[in-house]
């Protein structure tokens, strides 16, 4: 069969997926690609002694779902599979010990991941703060904020995997006495531009915060109280932050330890990936993938057999990537071959909504994704544990808290829901569990002189057999204005067609909140506030996002950054594309996205 892909995904592949010669002429298109990496991914049976036969229909699989569009893998395997270079995972946590040789080990660790196309993160609690002594050589700490501006400048160094520039997330507890330094790190758009930066907490503190009472500060080092603080004082800070900017983002550190189970042997996660949806132990890193659920649907109906096959069938895949990969250190390698954890997320559900003609934001949409959820967990926990049985349990298993008889898994973890930017634009679907951000969009071509407007198609083919299409309806949405402005479309469109910045921000955490049980690592979900939004709706936003137990919450409110992200209106198509959503364009490589940072986007 031959690939059928957009052409903007074409854009995207041949701009930094496709092989190349020395000339930087594409050596393959999307076919060649898929082929590539359905047949290196598909070698790996050979280990486990899979007859040939069988390895060889393996692959066809592989080659199927990808190229029908059906499961695409992270960006990391597109492009380094088959070729014995380059990282096939996109996450890594490091170690970052409060010693000048574990500062300098994490620097090192993290250069090497990161030129090899991964994305790092670290958690700053354990060093010790700012002015604390050094006996070593009687002076005082820099403290955290100067190892993560260090941290900065070396990643800044780094092109990972020679396509984009580093990508990280910095981590602190809420009961580290620099914790308000860290929660203003970032308060100057620009600084330290390539972290992201969330602050750990607890059920204690955000009890603490809901009571209105205090806390104590502790030394990481010594483990003693420092000073004790309003709770209050300190979540205000950091909404304030959040609604000034975008940061930080909030991690509910027991909430992600629940699903910890080898806490025991080695001990509890304290930080993500980039984007946030990925908790890992240190040194453990852990390769995604994503099913297109739009791809699903027939007749109005989702196709339950066909879903599960295709989860089973990215179980398989995922855990042979683990075996195919290159890792940046030998520690690496060792942790995350002892636990082989595994990310099958989603994509694509805000367009199977769509095809079943459920309003994003209804009661029915939430309760669609939660038995969505469930239903691809359960399939991806059976392919786990038939793959244990084929091929053994991950080797902490006997050290891990599963029930031994029941969950005998071979990945310690099944489940991510990623924002799967650029794969989403491979896939032609919405991004992860996303709404729709726009319905239309323009971009200018700077070397033709002409104004394009793309137009979502879903939305295009039901105003046409709606009868209510008109080039003057898309110019004006394409150009900032809304749907539900129009009084010649019918509420049932409107409902339906709801975009992102349309939603309450209560109604983009219970969607997050619905997905959550069934999801036992994190799920990447920006919750969009309007522009007049209130340092209260953050506070509020925040505590709805504990009291539903999500793992964790970023926000962002329109127009809260200087360099803005541009979601409508002419841009020029050799800017950079939103990791999120193919409508926002940047003029340069120097602005933020709503989740991560510019050098997580793609040339557009």
């Amino acid at each position: 069969m031959t690939t059928t892909i957009s052409p903007q995904a074409e854009t995207v592949l041949a701009h930094r997926y496709y092989l190349k010669d020395d000339t930087s002429e594409p050596l393959e298109d999307s076919d060649g690609l898929f082929r590539r990496v359905a047949k290196a991914i598909a070698s790996i049976e050979d280990q486990y002694l899979t007859l040939k036969v069988e390895k060889d229909l393996l692959e066809i699989d592989f080659y199927n779902m990808m190229a029908d569009l059906e499961f695409i893998p992270n960006s990391p395997t597109l492009m380094n599979a088959g070729t014995e270079q380059g990282t096939l995972s996109a996450c890594f946590v490091l170690p970052l010990e409060d010693s000048m040789e574990g500062i300098m080990k994490a620097a090192t660790d993290a250069a090497m991941v990161q030129k090899f196309g991964g994305g790092t993160g670290f958690s700053l609690s354990k060093l010790r703060p700012k002015g604390a002594a050094i006996k070593s050589t009687h002076g005082i700490a820099c403290g955290p904020i100067e190892v993560l501006k260090t941290l900065s400048r070396v990643s800044s160094m780094i092109t990972q995997g020679g396509k984009r520039d580093g990508a990280n997330m910095a981590v602190m507890s809420v009961y580290h006495p620099d914790i308000l330094e860290f929660i203003d790190c970032k308060s100057t758009e620009g600084d330290i531009h390539n972290f992201n930066i969330s602050v750990g907490v607890d059920q204690h503190f955000m009890k603490m915060v809901e009571w209105d009472m205090s806390y104590a500060l502790i030394d990481p080092k010594t483990k003693r109280g420092t000073i004790t603080i309003p709770a209050r004082t300190v979540f205000k800070k950091i909404c304030e932050g959040a609604w000034k900017n975008g940061e930080p983002g909030v991690i509910f550190l027991d909430n992600v330890n629940e699903d910890n189970k080898v806490q025991n042997k080695f001990g509890p996660m304290i930080a993500t990936n980039p984007c946030g949806e990925q908790p890992l132990l240190p040194n453990e890193s852990c390769n995604l993938g994503s099913i297109n659920l739009s791809k699903f649907v027939i007749d109005k109906q989702i196709d339950w057999n066909h879903l599960e096959k295709t989860t089973r069938l990215a179980v398989n895949f995922l855990d042979n990537v683990i075996d195919a990969n290159y890792y940046a250190t030998p520690e690496i390698e060792e942790m995350t071959k002892a636990t082989r954890k595994i990310g099958v997320g989603v994509m694509g559900f805000a367009d199977l909504l769509i095809q079943l003609e459920i309003p994003y934001n209804s009661p029915k949409a939430r309760s669609l994704g939660r038995d969505i959820m469930n239903f691809v967990r359960k399939a991806a926990d059976e392919a786990s544990i038939n793959l244990a049985a084929k091929r053994s349990p991950f080797p902490a298993f006997e050290d891990s808290t599963f029930n031994k008889i029941t969950e005998t898994y071979r990945n310690a973890c099944r489940m991510t829901v990623a924002p799967t930017g650029t794969i989403s634009m491979i896939a032609d679907c919405s991004s992860g569990i996303e709404p729709n951000f726009a319905l239309a969009w323009e971009k200018q071509n700077i070397l033709e002189g002409k104004t394009l407007v793309y137009i979502n198609s879903y939305f295009e083919q039901a105003a046409k057999d709606g009868g209510f299409y008109s080039e003057g309806l898309m110019q004006y949405l394409a150009n900032g204005g809304s749907l539900q402005d129009r009084a010649e479309v019918p509420q049932n469109i409107k409902e339906l067609y709801i975009t992102a910045p349309e939603l309450t921000p209560e109604e983009h955490v219970l969607m997050q909140a619905a997905f959550q049980p069934a999801v036992d690592s994190g799920i990447s979900k920006t919750i969009n506030m309007p522009n007049y939004a209130t340092v209260q709706d953050v506070w509020d936003t925040y505590m709805l996002a504990w009291k539903e137990d999500c793992k964790g919450i970023t926000v962002y409110r329109e127009g809260s950054r200087d360099k803005e992200v541009l979601v409508k209106g002419t841009q020029s198509v050799d800017g950079f594309q939103c990791c999120e959503n193919p409508s926002i364009i940047y003029q340069d490589g120097c602005h933020k996205c709503q989740r991560c940072d510019w050098s997580a986007c793609e040339i557009a």
